[in-house]
């Protein structure tokens, strides 16, 4: 993967908006509804996100239980606060992550994203 840009899996908690933003951008952004995955397991999502090397991104912190257990995954970024305001405080989020990490920095790390 080495210095690759990152790209993001936003689950379905996200607001597609967000994807349609990066995209915008010509950031790589995959949604559940994109897939039409809606309704499956986090165990799934972060297991689809890790094949195909995405860093998902969610209000979901069942995904924190996952990442202690040890599976392994390409990255999690987690909203804080399940604030649906807080669209333009993602996008900025990631579009500086996208700046700023490889895939190899996100392997396997969580971020933090608290929505105030």
């Amino acid at each position: 993967m080495g210095d690759q840009k990152l790209r993001f899996y936003l689950d379905e908690q996200m607001p597609v908006v967000i994807a349609e933003e990066l995209r915008r951008r010509n950031i790589e952004a995959t949604t559940v509804k994109d897939l039409e995955l809606r309704g499956k397991s986090d165990d799934s999502h972060l297991a689809g996100a890790a094949t195909t090397g995405l860093v998902l991104c969610t209000m979901d912190d069942d995904y924190v239980e996952l990442a202690k257990s040890g599976v392994q995954h390409t990255g999690i970024v987690i909203g804080v606060r399940k604030d649906r305001k807080a669209i333009g405080t993602w996008v900025r989020f990631l579009i500086w992550m996208h700046e700023t990490y490889s895939q190899d920095d996100m392997r396997n790390r969580l971020e933090y994203l608290r929505l105030v």
